[in-house]
């Protein structure tokens, strides 16, 4: 499928113990391009050939964001986002 492997990387507030940021990576690779996806809040890195490696967060964020990112991704890819992302890093609604 496509090289997937799925990591997850979450850096903690060491006072308050709540996610300051999570990078979720779907796929290896060199990074070719980076995209403010999310109004300074999330980043989405892609390769020269444009699939999808990995996406930053860096403040909540809407979850329709990830959906729009992820929309071209098989469901496996999908599910990941949804499920591993920090709640605290994503707004719903």
């Amino acid at each position: 499928m496509d090289g997937i492997s799925f990591r997850l990387d979450v850096s903690i507030d060491d006072r308050t113990g709540e996610p300051r940021a999570a990078y979720l990576q779907v796929r290896g690779g060199a990074v070719a391009e980076t995209r403010d996806v999310g109004e300074g809040r999330a980043y989405a890195d892609y390769r020269e050939d444009g699939r999808l490696l990995g996406i930053e967060f860096l403040a909540p964020c809407r979850v329709e964001v990830v959906d729009a990112v992820t929309l071209d991704e098989p469901e496996p890819v999908r599910e990941f986002f949804r499920s591993a992302t920090p709640r605290k890093l994503v707004a719903v609604g």
